[in-house]
């Protein structure tokens, strides 16, 4: 009980070097591939799902949007696998640190945005304006509309953190206390194992829908900028 609160969101080091890069190459590893005609069921499954989401999330864009689509899939896969293996017991979760999901979201919003300036120039600059400003507003929504299109890749890396880690930290705490009720109070470790499962399961819903908002968010930035 004495192990701190935050210990389980400190990047891992393997004799003393970072095993941060080797965690992240490793979800990529879990998705199956297979090398027959008939695939089984596991694979058949596999594609149907991500057949699924990508018609979901490619049916707002046009045809330069859609040559996203195979980035886009590898990223709510890749978000999706890491949170999913980040529950389970002694492990490391690399979507609770805010740098790595500024390293996701950064240079997808930037790709976007300089797509936008480079095919639709006037459409882009047209959002940093409402029409019908009045006049002497148009400095002062000018200033809100640039800070407001600066703090999205901050406000997509810190919704994912902010959200990963709340529900590791009430995990811990949760499960902090059925071990500590354990050797107390039986019945009461009952209901607070059962509120466990209950939390596990939430999070496990939590993970997959975190996924698919982070690349939600990025087609709906893809959108506005083709």
């Amino acid at each position: 009980m004495n192990e701190n609160l935050f210990a389980s969101f400190i990047a891992p080091t393997i004799l003393g070097l970072p095993a941060a890069v080797l965690i992240i190459l490793f979800p990529p590893l879990l998705i199956p591939t297979s090398k027959y005609l008939i695939n089984n069921r596991l694979i058949t499954t596999q594609q149907w799902l991500i057949k699924l989401t990508s018609k979901q999330m490619m049916t707002m864009h046009n045809t330069k949007g859609r040559t996203w689509s195979l980035m886009l899939v590898s990223l709510i896969i890749f978000i999706a696998t890491t949170n999913l293996l980040g529950l389970l017991p002694h492990s490391f979760t690399p979507t609770t640190q805010l740098s790595m999901n500024l390293a996701m979201a950064i240079p997808l919003w930037a790709g976007a945005v300089i797509m936008g300036f480079r095919s639709k120039i006037k459409n882009a600059l047209a959002h940093f304006l409402p029409q019908g400003t009045p006049t002497p507003l148009i400095p002062m929504l000018v200033i809100i509309e640039t800070i407001s299109l600066l703090i999205q890749p901050m406000a997509l890396a810190v919704r994912l953190t902010a959200n990963i880690t709340a529900g590791h930290l009430l995990m811990h705490l949760i499960g902090s206390a059925t071990l500590a009720m354990s050797t107390i109070n039986l019945p009461s470790t009952l209901i607070i194992f059962t509120i466990l499962i209950l939390l596990t399961i939430l999070e496990i819903a939590v993970a997959l829908i975190q996924a698919y908002v982070f690349t939600l968010l990025v087609g709906l930035y893809l959108h506005d900028n083709t």
